[in-house]
């Protein structure tokens, strides 16, 4: 009989999976304990066993494809078994087809359901986008009159956009037809703005599609969820094309108004700097225009704007997801203090003076940070909307920087372990975690957290709290600084570590408190051995 596999939940945390590698192909023999795929959670990339014997007669989740828990990921059954029952119940299609649709929909325009027809000749100019963040513009002047004859480079109107207000030019001829946004009216981008074609032609009929305005459209669509529809027409959206004229053999990005301007003013381009879009001189540079001193130079850098786009995997996914659930949802507070590490750097080269033994500061840390819970139990702790719920344990996350973002592995009962077995310990699972082999179990359980960016010369930094608990404990690099000693200046060592505290759970003079008792650990280690 057919048995279904779903995507199964291999994080406490996950909630989606990209099926990196299928291992079968369909109609391969698979047996119990085989490894069926490798699946990228979260956290990690892990391999995903079968618990199954027979024939994969189905795949639901192509390879590299995203799909949430509990989705229909394989089939595995008899050869020649009807499974298509199960396959329809049970279709990926339908929720990847869903989500296609809905995306659509909020980014498309339902017009009408037949093809607008634009006149031959007939130009239909739409609010163009003149800065990367404008959603809207504003009709300062109507340069030209309905009527009116336009030429290609004319200065149709003027444009308030969210940044400055910019000149807007024709890149067609003809003559004005109609004006969709009148002057101080405010109009989405791709709104109607104006109709440019031959002399009498009838265009009512656009402005009638585009609800006497375009702008109602726009905006009506942009909160209504209507189905797409594909709509054959000439309109077309007008871009922010500049005219180029050439100076001294350079490129010089100028407006018709601007470049007229500068020749009755006998103003040398070279030595402009254009405020407009992509550094375009605009009417405004000429007005402004100062000459420069003898010997200055007006060079202007040139270079191509670009971005790499790199797909969020699903540990970033998380990572962002939980520290942006932590940081606004749990109250922060933030204690600070200096730590002189004279002692702690004798101690230390006292311990790893015998050959079999290296410890180091971070080993310190994290177990003075152990025994400080112990005595301070309010700080090992956690929020839930009926109870706070006080730790009897202790263990200590360990945050450790992959190439993909932050994980998080979990020293176990942290408070029992000595410096050795703490760095023995953290050596490991931090190996495993930059190859992606940790396991769920090995980050699931902390009540505390220690981040230590001191070993990349961070000096003092703040920490998001790893959710669910109630601190993180940031750790900075050790300083050789002038200090005071017994009333004296001296060279001293001093490393700042910084506790985030959610203030649900733990008030400042506990988090003050727990400092304190950190603080007498580190600065005389010989104490944690009492």
């Amino acid at each position: 009989m057919a048995e279904l596999i779903n995507m199964p939940r291999l994080s406490d945390t996950m909630e989606e999976g990209t099926v990196a590698k299928w291992l079968f192909k369909v109609g391969e023999k698979i047996a119990e304990g085989d490894i069926l795929a490798e699946i990228e959670t979260d956290k990690a990339t892990m391999e995903f066993e079968s618990f199954n014997e027979g024939t994969l007669l189905y795949i639901g989740v192509q390879e590299g494809e995203t799909a949430p828990v509990d989705v229909l990921l394989a089939i595995i059954g008899e050869v020649g078994e009807d499974i298509s029952e199960f396959i329809n119940e049970n279709s990926n299609a339908e929720v990847i087809s869903e989500n296609k649709k809905e995306t659509i929909i909020e980014t498309e325009v339902k017009i009408e359901d037949k093809p607008l027809t634009v006149p031959d000749g007939v130009e239909v100019i739409t609010m163009p986008r003149l800065s990367d963040t404008m959603e809207e513009g504003t009709i300062a002047t109507w340069n030209k009159k309905v009527g009116d004859l336009v030429k290609e480079g004319d200065i149709l109107a003027e444009i308030e956009t969210d940044k400055a207000t910019m000149e807007f030019e024709s890149f067609h001829t003809g003559v004005l037809l109609e004006v969709g946004v009148k002057e101080g009216e405010t109009a989405l981008v791709d709104a109607v703005l104006a109709i440019i074609g031959p002399k009498g032609t009838n265009v009512s009929g656009i402005l009638d599609r585009y609800s006497s305005g375009g702008e109602k459209v726009i905006k009506e669509a942009s909160v209504k969820k209507e189905t797409p529809v594909v709509v054959e027409t000439k309109v077309e959206t007008t871009k922010s094309v500049t005219p180029v004229s050439t100076v001294d053999n350079v490129r010089v990005f100028i407006s018709p108004l601007a470049k007229k301007l500068a020749e009755e003013k006998g103003i040398n381009l070279s030595q402009l700097r254009g405020s407009g879009e992509n550094g375009r001189i605009i009417k405004r540079d000429i007005e402004n225009y100062q000459p420069l001193a003898v010997g200055a130079s007006a060079y202007t850098p040139v270079g191509e704007e670009s971005f790499e786009e790199v797909k969020n995997s699903q540990m970033r996914k998380v990572i962002a997801k939980r520290l942006g659930e932590s940081k606004f949802m749990a109250p922060h507070y933030y204690l600070t203090v200096e730590l002189d590490m004279d002692n702690a750097i004798a101690a230390r080269a006292a311990i790893n003076s015998d050959p079999d033994v290296k410890v180091s500061y971070n080993d310190m840390v994290v177990k003075a940070s152990a025994m400080a819970l112990r005595k301070h139990p309010k700080v090992n702790s956690h929020w839930t909307d009926t109870s706070t719920l006080i730790a009897k344990h202790i263990h200590i996350g360990i945050a450790v920087a992959v190439d993909e973002g932050l994980l998080v592995p979990v020293l176990k009962f942290a408070d029992q372990m000595t410096y050795s077995q703490i760095g023995a310990n953290v050596k490991e699972m931090a190996g495993k975690a930059r190859n992606k082999k940790l396991t769920p179990l090995e980050m699931e359980g902390s009540t505390f957290t220690v981040s230590n960016l001191g070993m990349f010369g961070i000096k003092e930094f703040t920490s998001i709290i790893n959710q669910p608990n109630s601190a993180i404990l940031s750790v900075g690099a050790i300083v050789q600084k002038p200090v005071v000693k017994n009333g004296q200046i001296a060279i001293g060592n001093t490393m700042t570590v910084t506790l985030a505290c959610d203030h649900r759970t733990v008030d400042g003079a506990t988090g003050a408190a727990f400092l304190q008792t950190f603080r007498k650990y580190v600065e005389n280690p010989v104490t944690m051995f009492v």
